[in-house]
């Protein structure tokens, strides 16, 4: 498997199907596959074998601005969501050789029921050495900066030293990643490294390296099957049939189990839960159904065109537009195709997690791209790709100042305010072992030693406390007396207003009586 298969490429690697000589429309066709999907080369025919240090230590870089980016949201207790809650319920759950069971999504609700991502369980031993949600903020931070690593290093070695550096600056400050981190912990950071190292080892040609990491994106998401199957489409492209065949296979094969066997066996209701995502027809979203919402999915996919080509052209200028010049490119559509079809808005935009999937095979193609413009017979072109690298490191500088790590430049971003003290003061109120129903405000820093639910998911529950923030997210409808809105959420039961302050309310329920363990 490492080099290139014999019979299937030339010396210069190109796809043998490519030097076919049909004619008319099918020999321009063929040009067209010859000059785009050359085959990568083997690592002993790649530029150079550059020093590590600088890669290392681009590494520790970034890690060291992810983590105090995420350390100062935390600090200033900004929970921009309920995923890190979500996700550190559910790593304690494997920590302790138990299920990822999630409460908050309802009273022993299996994670693996909501997305299917196993590979969660690979943080568990560090969780249960340090418990809480900051370690999975440090672990996050660090996956993200581990996938600088081969991206960078398979650059250096391609492109040159510094040129390959350069990428690998890119790579690391690129907008995708920082929105990612800046929004707290997703099982897509599992991702990131293993398309990296997966897609660094299709550029030198080691495909059977590159097929074992790609296969494991079967256990991050379930969604992540495209992107397997993608793959096998470049590496059919590439003249690698037999393995291109074979991770089309898998990733289609692997997904459909995923959603039609593995997540609905998990599941409260036995089905998944996120097919009426697909469109904006709220009936379909409610029940699941897949057939409900494929037309609206069809139909919305192209709408709003405005933030969904900003959305593309975003992930095409850090990369000058060289990664269109790879088949690589292709690994994208899959997944815009079912952000873009997608009925949340936050799919479709730079913002939040989504993206951090899709910056390793950008930076791949630009790796790639430039490889095969230096090859050119075109000065112009062996003049760009000089020059795309520089190029990289300037838009990705530029954008920084609009994205989440431009915030480490200003003196506010290290202000623990008004804020954080009223959520210190809050949470002195709820005791360790306690249940607690709440919302976003004090949700993340509640799951680590409390029963957490969310407050309107299962009315079924009877918690001792409930908490929320009526300064965000309520707007107009936020309840003014905590203990009744309680009582309202869950009958039989009275409680007492026990904290009303700097927006926090909590409400401690006095009938049945609270039972700590």
């Amino acid at each position: 498997m490492r080099g290139q298969p014999a019979g299937e490429t030339s010396d210069v690697g190109v796809p043998a199907h490519a030097r076919a000589e049909p004619d008319g429309p099918r020999q321009a066709l063929a040009d067209v596959l010859r000059r785009w999907a050359r085959t990568p080369l083997p690592r002993d025919r790649t530029v150079s074998q550059p020093s590590r240090w600088p890669v290392a230590i681009l590494a520790v870089v970034a890690f060291g601005a992810y983590l105090l980016l995420s350390l100062t949201r935390w600090w200033r207790a900004e929970n921009p969501s309920w995923d890190l809650a979500i996700f550190e319920q559910a790593i304690r759950g494997y920590a302790h050789l138990g299920a990822p069971i999630v409460d908050i999504k309802g009273p022993g609700y299996h994670q693996l029921g909501d997305h299917f991502s196993p590979l969660l369980a690979l943080v568990a031993p560090v969780y249960r050495l340090f418990p809480g949600p900051v370690t999975l903020l440090v672990v996050q931070c660090a996956l993200v900066a581990v996938s600088v690593v081969p991206l960078a290093l398979v650059a250096r070695r391609i492109l040159g030293a510094w040129a390959g550096f350069g990428v690998g600056v890119a790579y690391a400050f690129s907008w995708g990643l920082q929105s990612a981190v800046d929004v707290q912990f997703h099982e897509y950071a599992l991702a990131a490294p293993i398309l990296a190292f997966g897609l660094a080892a299709a550029l030198e040609a080691r495909w059977r390296t590159a097929c074992v990491w790609i296969l494991l994106l079967l256990g991050v998401k379930e969604d992540l099957g495209l992107s397997v199957a993608a793959f096998g489409v470049v590496l059919w492209l590439w003249g690698v049939r037999r393995a291109g065949t074979a991770m089309v296979a898998a990733g289609a094969l692997g997904m459909a189990f995923v959603l039609f066997v593995a997540v609905p066996f998990f599941n409260p209701h036995g089905r998944y839960d996120y097919w009426g995502k697909l469109g904006d027809d709220d009936a379909a979203a409610g029940s699941g159904s897949l057939l409900a919402s494929v037309g609206d999915a069809l139909v919305g996919i192209v709408q709003p065109a405005d933030v969904k080509l900003q959305t593309i052209v975003m992930l095409l200028v850090v990369t000058a537009f060289v990664a269109v010049r790879s088949p690589l490119v292709l690994m994208l559509v899959p997944t815009l195709l079912w952000r873009f079809a997608g009925s949340n808005h936050y799919y479709w935009g730079t913002t939040w997690h989504y993206s951090i999937i899709l910056m390793p095979v950008v930076f791949a193609a630009l790796i790639d791209g430039l490889r095969l413009l230096r090859a050119s017979r075109h000065d112009w072109a062996r003049s760009a790709a000089r020059a795309v690298p520089a190029v990289a490191v300037v838009v990705a500088a530029a954008l920084t100042t609009q994205y989440p790590l431009g915030d480490l430049a200003r003196p506010e971003t290290y202000v623990v305010g008004a804020r954080a003290a009223g959520a210190e003061r809050a949470l002195a109120v709820i005791p360790p072992g306690a249940s607690v129903a709440t919302d976003t405000g004090l949700i993340v820093q509640l799951a680590k030693d409390r029963t957490v639910y969310w407050v309107t998911t299962d009315l079924t529950v009877r918690p001792d406390y409930v908490a929320i923030y009526t300064t965000r997210g309520w707007g107009p409808d936020a309840p003014t007396d905590v203990a009744r809105y309680a009582e309202q959420l869950f009958p039989g039961t009275d409680y007492t207003t026990a904290h009303d302050a700097d927006g926090f309310l909590i409400a401690r329920r006095t009938h049945p009586a609270i039972q700590l363990p």
